[in-house]
């Protein structure tokens, strides 16, 4: 089922008077439960991409449709419906996180956000900690305290606890050495075979895209 989609997104910025295209007329589909990847060269705006399909910038030219709706024409209950049900995930695991926050902090910042009752809370976080294959102890530590293999998974476990139905994972395991890497890769397909969330999954790296994809597209420089 097609969930997520765009139609002909450009992106341009201004720069000493003058418009610079990063890329022009993209477009994508991302259906239910299965991956996208996303490939190219630095520059060529995967990044940036990414960012406009979690709806944290604008695009300059063209739609982000999200089951059926513009998410620019979107009512406050339909944007705060969309920001739940699509996650990202960032290059950085160890940086996407509140520096003076614990993890567990940071997580229970994330359930009060989702209005899960604290009755609740404890539960919530071992359930999403065990898919994720966590400790709990976890979530008494700062996040430099931890390894970036347990931040990755520290951070997947923060997109899960919305349940998600879209996560746009930007190099999630670029900053992870070869044998970590793998773990999370084979840590994601195992969330996404569970729960049938569909992702876009962006990377330079083709062989890891490929291991992941069920489509893959290539952006290239402008």
């Amino acid at each position: 089922m097609l969930i997520l989609h765009t139609d002909c997104v450009e992106k341009e910025y201004e720069k000493q008077g003058q418009n610079h295209q990063i890329f022009s007329s993209f477009s994508l589909e991302v259906h239910t439960g299965k991956t996208v990847g996303l490939v190219g060269s630095s520059g060529c705006g995967k990044s940036t991409f990414a960012r406009i399909l979690a709806g944290l910038e604008k695009p300059s030219k063209g739609a982000i449709i999200y089951r059926g709706k513009n998410i620019q024409n979107m009512t406050q209950t339909e944007w705060n419906q969309f920001r739940r049900e699509v996650q990202m995930i960032f290059q950085d695991p160890v940086g996407s996180f509140n520096p003076v926050r614990t993890i567990g902090q940071s997580l229970t910042a994330v359930l009060n956000h989702a209005h899960v009752p604290k009755s609740k809370q404890e539960r919530e976080l071992a359930h999403v900690f065990h898919h994720v294959g966590l400790q709990m102890e976890i979530l008494n530590r700062y996040p430099d305290q931890i390894s970036g293999g347990q931040a990755q998974r520290a951070a997947i476990a923060r997109g899960m606890i919305m349940q998600p139905r879209v996560m746009i994972l930007d190099e999630p395991t670029s900053a992870l050495d070869v044998s970590v890497q793998a773990q999370i890769l084979h840590l994601l397909r195992y969330v996404q075979k569970e729960h049938k969330i569909a992702y876009v999954f962006i990377s330079h790296d083709m062989e890891v895209v490929e291991y992941m994809s069920h489509t893959i597209i290539a952006m290239k420089n402008q």
